[in-house]
C-alpha cells in the first residue's frame, strides 16, 4: 500500500517491510478468543487445536490497519513527536549539518550500527560526501517504512547508505534494482559506473550482471557517452570475449582508437589493448586504409605489427594451407558476434505460438578472402511446440487405440538450423551457431538471451527452455513478435601439421 504524498514501498525494488515487535498477552487458562479476534490481532502462540478452530470458523476475518501504522510512523519521523534521539549529518562541503529527530527503537531496529551509536548518546553528529547527504532523508524513511523510491543516479550513493550503516534488507533492494535497470536509458549512461562500483564493493553478481550486459550490447555502449569512462581493466576484459554483439571487428577498433586518443594511458597499455583487436577478421582493403589513416596505428605501429602480417597472410592464403604452418585454435581467428549480413540473419516471427515457421539465408564460407566470394544456404526450422520422444503419444494395448493425452504447454520451443548443402570447402570449417533473441526493456530493444550451439550440433538444447510464448505479455516477445538474429561463424581448424 502507498500512503499519497509520503514514502511509497516499491515491490519493483524488493524492499522488505519494516519489522515490528509487537507485545502480545498471552491467554489465561480461561480466556476466549473469539475467532475474528483471533485473526485480527495475529495470536501465533495459540494451541494447534484452537489454530484449527478459526481457520475453520465462517466469520473469521483479517483487520488490517497497517496503512495508518505506516502514516503514523511518518508522522514521528516528520514532526519528531516522541523523539529521544537526533542525528546530525555534516559534509565537507558546507559548515551546516542537517538534523534529524528520530527515535531509537526504530533506527535500531533495522541498522546494528545505529544501535552501536546510540547505546549511550542522545546526540550524534555523522559525516557523509555530498552524494550521500542529499539522499541521507530518504535513507532514514527507508527505516521508517521499509520502502523507497530511487532513480539510477541515486543507485550507488543510496547501496553505500545501506552498506556503511549495514541496512542488509536495503543493501540487498539496490542490488537487485541495478541489476534489473541495466537497460534502462539515461544521458550520460550508467552500466559502465555501476560495474566498476560493483568491483570496488566486490559484488560478484552485479559484476558479472553488468559485464554481460555490455558484452551483448556493446555497440549500444561504443557510441555513448559511457564508453569514454570505460576503465582500463574493464576495457581488456571485453576485448578478451568472444561473444561480443556488434557490427563488425573494424566498428570495434574504431571505438578502441577513440578510446586511446581520450585517454592516452601508456605505451604498455596501448600495445595489450590494440593486440587485442582480431586483425584476420577485418578485410585487408580495410587494413590497408587503418595503416594509411590511423595516428594511433601509427603511433603504436611496431607493437603489432606481427599481427598485422599475419592478418594479411591469414586473407592470402588458402585457409587449409595457413593451417599447417599457423595456429588457427586461437582467439584472434575466432568470429565475435558480428551482425554484418555476411555472417547472419535477422528473423521476427509473428505470433510465434501459432504453428511451426522456416527461413533461410546465406552467409559467407569463412572470415578469410579466400573463401569471402563463397556462400553456405542455411536452413533453419522453428517450432513452438516440439515435443521430445518421451513425450509424443503412445498407443496403448490395453484400450483399443487409445492415445495418451498430450497438451499443447508440454511442448517447448525448438531451433534447427542446418546447412542447406554440403561442399569439399567445408572441409578444414566448422560453423558455430549464435541466436541472439531481442527483448524490450525499459523502452529500448536489446539483446537479454544468447544461445550458442556446439559446433557438431544443430540445435540448442535448451532453447527458449523458459520462455512463455503462449502470452502476449511474454518478455520474450516484442508487439507479440520473437525477434531473432542468428549468426554463423566459421572456425578454421588443421587438417595437416607440417614441421617448420
Amino acid at each position: 500500500p502507498t500512503v499519497p504524498g509520503r514514502c511509497r514501498c516499491l515491490a519493483a525494488v524488493g524492499f522488505p517491510s519494516l519489522p515490528l515487535t509487537t507485545h502480545r498477552p498471552t491467554p489465561g487458562p480461561h480466556s476466549a478468543v473469539p475467532g475474528s479476534w483471533g485473526a485480527a490481532l495475529g495470536w501465533s502462540h495459540l494451541p494447534t487445536a484452537q489454530k484449527a478452530d478459526l481457520s475453520g470458523d465462517a466469520t473469521a476475518a483479517t483487520i488490517n490497519h497497517s496503512l495508518t501504522l505506516l502514516q503514523r510512523l511518518q508522522e514521528l519521523l516528520q514532526n519528531g513527536n516522541g523523539s529521544d534521539s537526533v542525528l546530525r549529518v555534516r559534509t565537507a562541503a558546507s559548515d551546516e549539518a542537517k538534523v534529524f529527530h528520530t527515535h531509537q527503537l526504530l533506527l535500531s531496529l533495522q541498522s546494528e550500527v545505529f544501535e552501536s551509536l546510540l547505546h549511550n548518546q542522545s546526540v550524534v553528529t555523522l559525516h557523509e560526501p555530498p552524494e550521500t547527504a542529499v539522499l541521507f532523508e530518504k535513507f532514514i524513511r527507508y527505516l521508517y517504512c521499509g520502502g523507497v523510491s530511487i532513480l539510477l543516479h541515486q543507485a550507488i550513493p543510496m547501496h553505500q547508505l545501506a552498506s556503511k550503516y549495514r541496512v542488509w534488507g536495503l543493501q540487498r533492494g539496490v542490488a537487485d534494482y541495478m541489476k534489473t535497470h541495466l537497460a534502462s536509458e539515461s544521458s550520460q549512461g550508467h552500466v559502465v559506473g555501476w560495474y566498476h562500483y560493483a568491483v570496488h564493493i566486490g559484488d560478484a553478481a552485479l559484476q558479472e550482471s553488468c559485464l554481460q550486459f555490455l558484452a551483448w550490447n556493446l555497440s549500444a555502449v561504443l557510441g555513448s557517452a559511457e564508453w569514454g569512462s570505460v576503465s582500463v581493466e574493464l576495457l581488456l576484459l571485453l576485448l578478451e570475449r568472444s561473444d561480443l554483439v556488434l557490427h563488425s571487428e573494424l566498428e570495434l577498433y574504431t571505438a578502441v582508437e577513440s578510446w586511446l586518443s581520450r585517454r592516452q594511458p601508456e605505451g604498455l597499455v596501448a600495445e595489450r589493448v590494440l593486440r587485442a583487436i582480431r586483425y584476420p577478421m577485418i578485410a585487408p582493403s580495410q587494413l590497408f586504409r587503418l595503416q594509411a589513416q590511423s595516428t594511433v596505428l601509427a603511433r603504436h605501429y611496431s607493437a603489432v605489427q606481427d599481427l598485422l602480417f599475419q592478418a594479411f597472410q591469414f586473407h592470402a592464403a588458402s585457409p587449409l594451407h595457413f593451417a599447417k604452418y599457423f595456429d588457427v585454435n586461437c582467439s584472434m581467428f575466432l568470429p565475435r558476434n558480428y551482425l554484418a549480413p555476411s555472417w547472419g540473419s535477422q528473423w521476427v516471427i509473428n505470433n510465434p505460438a501459432r504453428d511451426d515457421r522456416s527461413t533461410s539465408f546465406q552467409t559467407q564460407l569463412g572470415p578469410s578472402s579466400h573463401d569471402a566470394g563463397k556462400r553456405v544456404t542455411w536452413n533453419v526450422l522453428f517450432s513452438p511446440r516440439w515435443l521430445p520422444v518421451s513425450l509424443r503419444p503412445v498407443y496403448s494395448d490395453s484400450v483399443s487405440g487409445a492415445v495418451q493425452p498430450v497438451r499443447i504447454e508440454d511442448g517447448r520451443p525448438r531451433l534447427v538450423i542446418t546447412p542447406a548443402m554440403s561442399s569439399p570447402d567445408f572441409a578444414g570449417v566448422s560453423f558455430q551457431k549464435t541466436v541472439l533473441v531481442g527483448v524490450r526493456q525499459q523502452g529500448r530493444v536489446l539483446v537479454k538471451h544468447a544461445y550458442s550451439f556446439h559446433q557438431s550440433s544443430d540445435e540448442v538444447a535448451d532453447f527458449l527452455a523458459h520462455a512463455d510464448l503462449q502470452k502476449r505479455t511474454s518478455e520474450y516477445l516484442i508487439d507479440n513478435s520473437l525477434h531473432l538474429h542468428i549468426i554463423i561463424k566459421p572456425v578454421y581448424h588443421s587438417l595437416i601439421k607440417v614441421k617448420k
